[in-house]
């Protein structure tokens, strides 16, 4: 049998692939036969040195900066991309988080701060979907053919205290995948989101290493009591960027260890 999950013929580029879970998903397409892949962050040494890996691996990558939630510099990088690969057959929108230049107020409480903390989230986690999408879309179209995944969080599912902005941003990014896959369809384009809980992460696991008793209340409501790790994520973004899903389209699949449960 054929490998169902090969990236031969494919051409990927990931968002906030410098490190950590872009990173591994990065790999994973290089390590299945991607005929190129994009390395995007918003430092350059970051994705320059995941392109190098895998080139000296075998592979075929290139390192592009960009700010995704400048509109200008994604086309940019999309353009280059083009310019060396002719086409982008599987887009992953991972970059998240606080963005590369959070806001000094951003952890702060949303309602005694404003909007320009709150552009700390909404800019990457749901400009950039948008930015990054919409630069993918018409090659894809004219191709009739196309992968996009986005990573969202459960905190866009279920909410979550503290985290208000960030969970909106996050939801209104799986709310527009769901549209693009209605709108999509008819080109043989499948749009999906992936959803993490808690990664292990070193800045996260450095954390609840400093503190082991806030550590055993987080992992008592994960079913599978560990954190997870970037090739949980790569897993299922590889089945998803691959001809092994294209019957699957406008889904979230949590990739969560169990701490919710999708009906």
């Amino acid at each position: 049998m054929d490998n169902i999950l090969s990236m031969q013929g494919r051409v990927g580029l990931v968002t906030g692939a410098g490190q950590n879970v872009g990173r591994q998903i990065a790999l994973h397409f290089a390590a299945h036969g991607a005929d190129g892949v994009v390395v995007n962050d918003f430092v350059l040494e970051r994705a320059q040195a995941v392109a190098d890996e895998i080139n000296a691996a075998g592979g075929n990558a290139i390192a592009l900066q960009a700010d995704v939630s400048d509109h200008d510099s994604v086309k940019a990088m999309f353009a280059r991309a083009v310019q060396k690969y002719g086409r982008i057959d599987a887009l992953v929108n991972n970059a998240g988080n606080a963005g590369a230049t959070p806001h000094e107020d951003a952890r702060k409480p949303f309602y005694e701060t404003g909007p320009e903390a709150w552009k700390t989230f909404i800019g990457v986690n749901f400009d950039g979907v948008i930015n990054c999408t919409a630069a993918a879309l018409p090659g894809m179209i004219e191709r009739k053919r196309g992968k996009i995944v986005t990573i969202i969080s459960d905190a866009g599912r279920w909410g979550d205290p503290g985290m208000e902005i960030y969970a909106g941003a996050k939801a209104g990014a799986a709310g527009f995948m769901r549209s693009v896959a209605r709108g999509m369809g008819r080109h043989n384009i499948n749009a999906n989101c992936v959803v993490i809980g808690a990664m292990g992460t070193p800045a996260i696991e450095a954390r609840m290493a400093a503190d082991p008793e806030r550590t055993k209340r987080i992992l008592e409501k994960y079913i599978i009591r560990r954190l997870g790790k970037p090739s949980d994520v790569a897993n299922m973004v590889l089945f998803l960027s691959s001809g092994a899903s294209d019957y699957v389209t406008g889904q979230m699949y949590p990739v969560n260890g169990g701490f919710t449960f999708t009906l």
